[in-house]
């Protein structure tokens, strides 16, 4: 005859093993989807791009189906949701559907969206205009009090003036510094040594070559990490040492 408290293991072995997936994934759960209350409907234009996306719903993201990042969002849907501003959206910037309509915004900087590369289908208030200008979108149209813009369009095929470069318009972006140019035009001249790639509406990036870096891709061969890095690791080692030996004396001759 078996005890109650056998009898009783095996729901609660079952009811942790829940808790503990239930944990873990509202932490692959990205903050953004949790800033404006409620979940995506299955009948708006964000719940059904991602049922056609085979995705799955988390609060107000659609998050992809790869298993390599499952914390991917696809989709963003913040229509109805009281805002006035649009900012702090950089976790959803792999996003290829985002509605903000049915909204009171004031205003939206053409910055909001930088590094949104893969957004292609933006729905917003109708006294919004498309980020950047309808010269940024393949598709403008105003329907049922919503403006959709649709098919961002690559800046690095656009005709037009030539981006000037300066130094305020470097972008520090990993351990090689000035790897990265960006800056808005309505045309493409990276320098020399570099390629050009999509970066938001509006937006471009010249990316370096792989052997070359530096303002303006001009210095060949790698980044010399180590001639930099060497000496101020070895030099903050050294004052680590002699703080620690000195706090040592200090507390030697206290006692």
């Amino acid at each position: 005859m078996k005890t109650g408290h056998d009898q009783l293991t095996p729901p609660l072995f079952v009811f942790i093993l829940y808790l503990c997936i239930y944990q873990s994934q509202q932490q692959l759960e990205p903050q953004v989807c949790k800033q404006c209350s409620g979940t995506v409907l299955n009948v708006s234009a964000v719940g059904t791009f991602c049922s056609s996306s085979n995705g799955r719903i988390a609060g107000r993201c659609c998050l992809g189906n790869e298993s390599s990042n499952p914390a991917r969002i696809i989709g963003l849907d913040f229509s109805n949701c009281s805002l006035t501003h649009v900012d702090n959206l950089q976790e959803a910037s792999a996003a290829l559907m985002i509605d903000l309509s049915s909204n009171f915004i004031v205003n939206m900087s053409d910055s909001t969206f930088q590094g949104f590369s893969q957004l292609s289908h933006l729905i917003l208030p109708a006294d919004i205009g498309c980020p950047s200008g309808n010269s940024s979108w393949d598709k403008v149209e105003i329907d049922e009090g919503k403006r959709h813009c649709k098919g961002q369009r690559n800046m690095c095929n656009q005709p037009g003036k030539m981006c000037k470069f300066s130094r305020r318009k470097v972008v520090f972006k990993s351990l090689k510094y000035d790897k990265r140019y960006r800056c808005r035009s309505a045309a493409v001249n990276c320098p020399e040594y570099s390629q050009c790639g999509p970066y938001g509406p509006g937006f471009f990036e010249c990316s370096c070559a792989d052997s070359y870096h530096g303002y303006k891709c001009l210095r060949e061969g790698k980044f010399p990490a180590l001639q930099v890095f060497g000496p101020l690791g070895a030099s903050t080692l050294a004052l680590s040492l002699l703080l620690w030996f000195t706090e040592r004396r200090k507390a030697k001759k206290s006692l």
